[in-house]
């Protein structure tokens, strides 16, 4: 990049800076604040964060590893970010964030990073703090390790359901398990199994002090329309709210209805929408 670019590569002496973008919304930020609080901010691994600065002052910042996120960027950061993002060539295998600065990004780098996999250009963003409005599922409950090979190929049926390709294509599924492992062993896998099959299962992947975020809601297609996704997700809350963090986040896809009807059911309330593009 030209020396007289806004954009910069940020490292362990901007936290303050970095941590007060992210308490402006810590809902919409928890995936990048979760990823820095665990890794720091110079995680190495072909992870950084580029830093938008205007007159000395870091105004916004670009979460780029596996997922590319901007945070609390207007269209003159987007702008930057995208230019610095041509000139790196592309290394996500998703674009994330808030609709307006994704789709502004998106367009910029499309004849550069072009074309996309998919699409989806609304995620409604959904939010819990209270207690579920419906009654939780008692049999739902922390996987344990020794259950892990019962769980992980409910994980890629729900990864390839979701997505459209299998998450375990690259390398025969080692660096996929070991994730889904990491989440069972630190407690954020929760489940109901019987007779040795994922009934509902749900994972905590993203936590911080103020939020945390489900993902990877899956119910055994035999057993669907049977009311086990709300009492499953009431469950989660339920552990969530009690021992991870004060407010529970989900994003899902807006074509998705009957999911969006269990959210409401729940309790879940819309806080915000992003978009995302997957390669």
């Amino acid at each position: 990049m030209l020396r007289t670019s806004p954009v910069r590569i940020l490292g362990e002496r901007d936290r303050e800076a970095v941590r007060a973008l992210l308490d402006m919304d810590p809902v919409g930020n928890v995936f990048v604040a979760s990823r820095l609080m665990t890794a720091g901010l110079s995680a190495g691994n072909g992870t950084e964060v580029w830093g938008h600065v205007d007159h000395g002052r870091l105004t916004a910042l670009c979460y780029s590893g596996a997922n590319l996120v901007p945070v609390n960027a207007g269209p003159a950061a987007i702008r930057s970010f995208a230019d610095h993002a041509r000139w790196r060539g592309r290394r996500c295998s998703s674009i994330v964030g808030p609709v307006d600065a994704v789709s502004d990004f998106w367009q910029q780098v499309t004849p550069a990073w072009g074309p996309a996999r998919v699409i989806r250009a609304s995620q409604p963003v959904l939010e819990i703090s209270g207690r579920p409005a419906v009654p939780a599922d008692p049999l739902v409950r922390r996987v344990r390790v020794t259950e892990l090979d019962i769980l992980v190929p409910a994980c890629v049926a729900m990864f390839t359901e979701e997505v459209g390709v299998p998450p375990d294509s690259g390398d025969g599924g080692s660096l996929y398990r070991a994730r889904v492992e990491e989440l069972v062993r630190t407690g954020r896998a929760f489940a109901r199994i019987e007779d040795g099959r994922i009934v509902f299962k749900a994972e905590v992947g993203a936590v911080t002090p103020q939020a945390c975020q489900i993902q990877g809601v899956w119910v055994h297609p035999d057993l669907r329309g049977q009311g086990h996704a709300a009492a499953g997700m009431a469950a989660v809350v339920e552990h969530a709210l009690a021992e991870i963090a004060p407010r529970v986040t989900l994003y899902v896809n807006d074509f998705n209805t009957p999911a969006r009807a269990t959210y409401r059911r729940v309790g879940f309330r819309q806080v915000g929408e992003v978009m995302s593009v997957l390669f």
